[in-house]
């Protein structure tokens, strides 16, 4: 299980554990909270050709799809 506080989540970088269309790595390009400071959007950039993504950022947390940093 990855561990993070959802507030560093911008401009984080991430690595895909199952690359799809040679897409592997990851930056966190826009997050957007509501009045509670929870997180209600996550938007991911692939490095390799800037396709933008909506991702549920507890996704992230899940170590068998994602891993922090590029690696």
């Amino acid at each position: 299980m990855n561990r993070f506080h959802p507030k560093k989540l911008l401009h984080s970088k991430w690595t895909k554990i199952e690359v799809i269309n040679k897409l592997k790595h990851f930056s966190i390009i826009k997050v957007e909270y509501d009045e509670q400071k929870n997180v209600i959007e996550c938007i991911i950039r692939a490095e390799m050709n800037t396709q933008e993504f909506a991702v549920d950022w507890h996704d992230l947390k899940d170590s068998q799809q994602w891993k922090m940093g590029w690696q």
